[in-house]
């Protein structure tokens, strides 16, 4: 690449990061790191109907998290600043005025009723409204009243848009890196709005100025965008500037039926869609990373919705993705969101952690029981549970029974406790009872010894002496938990087991 790679991740503050939205900034900031560029975040708050406080803090928190933070932003490195779009707004109307003056766009006039009443004639007729060369001659603008009225009208504070003036029987035979060449006719694109009378340019506009001025050597965005791609290439022309490659991403699907990842999908499956908690005065929307997700797995999962680099690898580092990215291993399909594999991912990074590090993360749950344990003992009550788990908030649910006797005991598994099962129990509780060295080899070297030598099944002792301790057939090696609760306990499991059973 001849020139330096600069990409962007561009949201509005809207609302919280949508799931989407992060695999957008990820894939742009893969592409920068992977050739040696910048990724830069700017906040496209045009639309200021629709700001909403906290939105813009919660992007940039969202992008640290996860480990994504962009090179270039607000308060950061601002070589092309600044960085929020409402604080450029002095920098359109020169180029709207720019487009006027090379008669690539013209001022319309039209009410809001006026449109809606060429709206309603159209659909009556079964057409589609479509404001461009078809009617712009007919409608109320510039093309047709003369300049001194145009300027007058203005003077006069008349409300006006500034449209874009589409070119009129041209195929334009663009290419997207991922989809490769894509055809558009301009005979059928509307004529958009670039300036409104108020002062603020309108998306298409601002973003083909900003993509300029902070030098976008690729545009890579969802395909949610690929209509608008056309328009502006257009206005790359119109400007005389060379334009950014494009790449259009595939959407991000429901697990279930058809369209595009919703929050509802979330709400409905018991998902989060959002990297970290959204709170409105109608309630808290889960986040990733309250949920108890590693930013780790997020990306890793998150990479892999649209991508992959041709092997059957699934678990990767950031690293990892950063060297094996590239923009050609997209597909163009959409790619399904599966939320019971993304626990998969979190269950993968779990393991890595050490037990250390995550006796840590459990100790705060287990003092809010009351429960007071060394770090040593919760460091290997750890490494006997977190194989079974996808979320340290699993733990409990995993090793209630270490520090808490049955209350009362699985109804399927109690089926193992026979007519001889007490009397058995009762000779486990005296073989216990001789060992002074209470440790898991210890403990198991001595029961399996005495059931060899008194030709005693398995089953008739391990069920029942499991079902003692934990109250079902469930947990980690038999031999460890007893060794944990240590041998006093044991055995008084096993006689409360022998009176409750």
């Amino acid at each position: 690449m001849s020139k330096q790679v600069r990409v962007r991740f561009a949201p509005s503050p809207t609302g919280p990061l949508h799931i989407g939205g992060v695999r957008t900034a990820l894939f742009n900031y893969l592409f920068a790191k992977k050739n040696g560029g910048v990724f830069y975040l700017r906040i496209e708050d045009t639309d200021q109907n629709r700001f909403v406080p906290g939105a813009e803090n919660y992007i940039l928190e969202a992008l640290e998290w996860l480990g994504i933070s962009p090179d270039e932003t607000i308060g950061k490195n601002e070589k092309f600043g600044p960085y929020r779009q409402s604080e450029r707004k002095h920098l359109y109307k020169q180029y709207a005025d720019e487009l006027i003056n090379s008669g690539w766009a013209y001022y319309a006039f039209d009410t809001s009723e006026a449109l809606d009443f060429n709206r309603k004639q159209h659909e009556e007729q079964g057409k589609t409204f479509i404001y461009n060369h078809h009617n712009r001659e007919k409608l109320d603008t510039s093309l047709v009243i003369s300049n001194e009225e145009t300027l007058k009208r203005i003077a006069n504070n008349e409300e006006y848009v500034i449209r874009f003036k589409t070119p009129v029987g041209e195929t334009l035979h663009l290419k997207d890196i991922i989809r490769g060449d894509v055809k558009f006719e301009t005979n059928v694109l509307d004529d958009k709005v670039l300036f409104k009378s108020d002062g603020m340019p309108t998306y298409h506009l601002a973003n083909i100025v900003d993509d300029h001025l902070m030098e976008t050597s690729h545009v890579i965005r969802g395909e949610e965008w690929l209509p608008s791609m056309p328009l502006h290439i257009l206005l790359y022309r119109a400007f005389g500037w060379e334009a950014p490659e494009f790449a259009h991403l595939p959407l991000i699907l429901k697990p279930v039926g058809n369209g595009k990842l919703s929050k509802r999908d979330g709400d409905k499956l018991g998902f989060p869609v959002f990297p970290l908690e959204w709170k409105t005065k109608e309630g808290i929307s889960s986040g990733y990373r309250e949920s108890g997700f590693y930013p780790e797995a997020v990306i890793n999962f998150l990479a892999l919705l649209g991508w992959n680099d041709g092997t059957e690898q699934e678990l990767f580092s950031l690293d990892e993705l950063v060297e094996k990215f590239d923009l050609n291993r997209v597909h163009k399909a959409g790619a399904k969101f599966d939320p019971e594999k993304n626990k998969w991912f979190n269950h993968n990074y779990l393991q890595m952690q050490s037990d250390e590090s995550l006796g840590k993360s459990y100790a705060p749950f287990l003092e809010s029981k009351g429960i007071t344990i060394s770090e040593e003992r919760l460091t290997k009550l750890v490494s006997l549970i977190k194989e079974r788990a996808n979320f340290v908030s699993e733990f409990w649910s995993l090793s209630d029974y270490f520090f808490e006797a049955p209350i009362s005991y699985d109804e399927k598994a109690s089926k193992n406790w026979k007519e001889e099962t007490p009397e058995l129990m009762q000779k486990l509780i005296a073989v216990l009872e001789t060992i002074e060295d209470f440790t898991t080899e210890t403990i198991e070297t001595t029961v399996k010894n005495w059931m060899t030598e008194n030709e005693i099944g398995m089953g008739k002792i391990m069920q029942p002496f499991r079902l003692s301790l934990v109250g079902a057939l469930k947990g980690p090696h038999l031999f460890d938990i007893a060794a944990f609760i240590g041998k006093q306990e044991t055995i008084n499991r096993i006689q409360k087991a022998i009176i409750s059973l």
